[in-house]
């Protein structure tokens, strides 16, 4: 009998949902362990023996831990889906995967994500700061997405895994879509995948 990968998650983290989108679209069997961040959990010495930096998402496959929710992805298709197009062979998507996995932890992270972040948990961060930058990258992201289906190469890729989770919910953080037809068909086409799973409802914003 397999053995289910452990993921330690955190249910409204966009980091986390990432990781457990892309055990879901593998058809990998997992358990997902909650972490009770409000109480620390994520700083307890157990916990940092899986993730150093005491953050979510980490996964246990069998004995192996990671953490970080991108080398996740990496670690998740090249041991379970290795000759699949999730990670392209060709040296220019596979830079074109690496372009977007460096926006997800850099532009994605500080627009759509840290806008979010100020409605949901009241983080200390400048919303309209965050706003503006969410705003930015998805004129951008809409334009690359108006000749193409997908972000980096002809087919789904861990780069879209990778951006999908706080594009989905920047509403959440005060950031509207509407304007965006594009990335919103590259929402759709990714919410239409084989064993696709949403991210954890989340309560209304505290800020309109």
């Amino acid at each position: 009998m397999t053995t289910p990968i452990k993921l330690y998650r955190y249910p409204l983290s966009g980091h986390s949902h990432r990781v457990e989108l892309m055990l879901a679209l593998l058809d990998l069997t997992y358990e997902a362990i909650d972490v009770d961040l409000a109480n620390g959990a994520h700083k307890a010495p157990d916990f940092l023996k899986l993730s150093p930096f005491g953050k979510v998402p980490a996964i246990d496959d069998n004995g192996f831990t990671l953490s970080d929710s991108n080398a996740i992805l990496v670690y998740l298709v090249q041991t379970y889906a290795p000759t699949s197009n999730w990670l392209p062979s060709d040296p220019k998507q596979a830079a074109e995967v690496q372009r977007w996995l460096t926006i997800a932890a850099d532009q994605i992270f500080s627009g759509p994500c840290a806008a979010r972040l100020v409605t949901l948990f009241g983080a200390p961060i400048d919303h309209q700061g965050a706003i503006s930058k969410a705003h930015a990258l998805f004129e951008i992201m809409n334009a690359h997405l108006s000749d193409r289906e997908w972000l980096a190469s002809d087919s789904i890729s861990i780069a879209d895994v990778a951006g999908y989770s706080y594009i989905a919910h920047a509403p959440e953080g005060g950031v509207s879509l509407d304007a965006y037809s594009h990335i919103r068909s590259w929402l759709d086409r990714i919410e239409q995948q084989p064993h696709f799973v949403a991210m954890a409802a989340s309560p209304l914003p505290k800020l309109a």
